[in-house]
């Protein structure tokens, strides 16, 4: 079996509120790096603080990993998800080939923010509002397309797990806190963050 009887609607709708949220801080980013090229004395309006600024991430070689400002990375592929999300609330039923690429964009989008985060915190000593933003939605969203994918069958798996991932995803928020909780934790061991906020 590679897909569910019944629609699944609270994945639907997380992925376009995800979708949504994601797209608007890679907008954000990206005018804020606009800013930056246009006038390079300037400073984002994100920057609050030496710790807490976008500035210092948007110049950085991570923010352009790939040749081009990582924002744009974040306008062209959050449209998926928000696509995905309208396309199942409409009644789309979608094979397995399907849930698998989706699946593999969101463990790129996932494995990307993870180091990422790693980069901000060890490297970088900052943490960028818009970036953050962009953590709190594709950690949980990678978690509910990946669950939903075992549980639905189309990422081969014994039956037993995906029970597991059926009972999992009951639990994705608390998945998700415990990831930002670990986040959080990392960032004030690093960064002292407490101290150093403002």
């Amino acid at each position: 079996m590679t897909q569910t009887r019944t629609r699944p609607v609270a994945l639907a709708v997380w992925l376009v509120i995800a979708g949504v949220v994601g797209w608007w801080a890679a907008y954000s980013l990206t005018m804020e790096r606009f800013h930056l090229l246009m006038d390079p004395a300037a400073t984002a309006a994100c920057d609050f603080s030496l710790l807490v600024q976008c500035t210092a991430n948007l110049e950085s070689s991570q923010g352009s990993v790939f040749g081009f400002p990582n924002p744009i990375l974040g306008l062209t592929g959050w449209v998926a998800p928000i696509v995905v999300g309208v396309a199942i609330l409409a009644g789309a039923r979608f094979a397995r080939w399907f849930w698998l690429l989706f699946l593999a964009g969101m463990t790129f989008a996932f494995g990307f923010v993870v180091w990422l985060i790693s980069q901000s915190i060890y490297v970088l000593g900052t943490l960028c509002p818009w970036c953050m933003v962009t953590w709190l939605v594709t950690i949980p969203s990678f978690y509910a397309v990946l669950l939903h994918t075992l549980a639905i069958g189309a990422l081969p798996s014994p039956a037993r797990l995906r029970r597991g991932a059926r009972t999992l995803s009951g639990w994705l928020p608390l998945l998700a806190i415990v990831s930002y909780a670990l986040v959080a934790v990392l960032a004030q061991l690093r960064l002292d963050v407490l101290d150093n906020l403002f």
